[in-house]
């Protein structure tokens, strides 16, 4: 596939959203860098006690999160770790939903409670993978995890789950594993329009590093310029900045026709703003629909955390993907 120059990163849209609360979200990051300057700083690369600790509590929080009853572990396409949730009666699609976590941490259990709700309010049987984790397991591990599921998806949800209707998603990591995979089953299998939307929240789709990321610098958010550097060296060990810039790595570099529409969300405190508002014009460029939402005063990560904004986004993305493909 022909590599493509990537656009200067484009003004911001304007109005920027959740402009109401931005004084609780700005107020929330000065919580947590106030934190943060209290602990070690992070090097470039995760040592293993912390790594351990990551893992452990899946997405960072002071504990591991609950796992609920209404989740079935299952292995799918020949030995790919999934975890399902189906509602009662019948369903109105699928989510393949796929896990952030900077390639390294982060589990299909991690987030119980929010896809139960989805599957629960939205009537979506969901797809969580439970994909193989860097540094272990480096490019292209993960995302030959995400394609396997996705082909599984399109092949046999009509017999599993009685829809074919198909929709993908994650958050960081994920959120770049979830384009990826939508490239692959269009480049490698031929397969176009099985899934009728993608919704991405705050994913990194320039491994190059877009300007954003290059300027962030050491600032003790969620994420800044070394922690990304870093994880891009362990899901791609011996890749420089060119080789990075390979549309098999970096979505922003690849021909993006025949994508279905996007739901695309960026905080403006994140390092990864330009990757998202980039992604969003040449989406729209290659002819699909994208709602492009940038939060007012976000940092990366936010919906981590129990914010105004996060019940906001939370309640939006099930409004998409309730919608989507429509």
């Amino acid at each position: 596939m022909t590599t493509t120059k990537t656009p200067m990163p484009p003004t911001p849209p304007m109005p920027l959203t959740d402009q109401d609360c931005l004084a609780e979200t700005l107020a929330f990051n000065r919580q947590f860098e106030a934190a943060a300057a209290s602990r070690p700083a992070r090097g470039r690369a995760l040592d293993a006690d912390l790594l351990a600790r990551l893992r452990r509590n899946r997405l960072a929080g002071d504990a591991p999160p609950v796992r609920l009853p209404q989740g079935r572990d299952r292995v799918v396409a020949g030995g790919v770790r999934v975890r399902t949730f189906v509602p009662a009666g019948p369903v109105d699609g699928v989510y393949l939903h796929i896990h952030g976590g900077g390639w390294s941490f982060g589990s299909a259990d991690g987030q119980d409670e929010r896809l139960w709700r989805i599957a629960e309010e939205v009537r979506l049987a969901v797809v969580s993978v439970d994909y193989r984790l860097a540094p272990e397991h480096p490019f292209p591990a993960g995302p030959d995890d995400c394609e396997a599921a996705a082909r599984w998806l399109a092949e046999h949800a009509a017999a599993e789950f009685g829809t074919e209707r198909l929709l993908i998603g994650g958050e960081s990591a994920g959120a770049h594993l979830s384009v990826l995979t939508l490239l692959r089953l269009r480049d490698r299998h031929g397969i176009d329009g099985a899934f009728q939307g993608s919704h991405l929240l705050f994913g990194p789709y320039d491994l190059s590093m877009t300007p954003s990321q290059r300027a962030f610098g050491s600032r003790r958010l969620l994420s800044n310029t070394e922690a990304l550097l870093g994880s891009y060296e362990s899901f791609s060990p011996g890749t420089g900045t060119e080789e990075r810039r390979s549309p098999e790595l970096s979505p922003l570099y690849a021909d993006l026709a025949g994508l279905p529409p996007a739901r695309i969300v960026v905080g403006t405190e994140d390092p990864l703003l330009d990757d998202s508002l980039i992604l969003a014009q040449r989406w729209r460029a290659a002819g699909a629909p994208v709602d492009l939402e940038v939060v007012a005063g976000a940092m990366h990560g936010f919906t981590l955390f129990p914010l105004t904004v996060t019940e906001r986004q939370f309640a939006r993305e099930r409004e998409f993907l309730a919608a989507a493909g429509r």
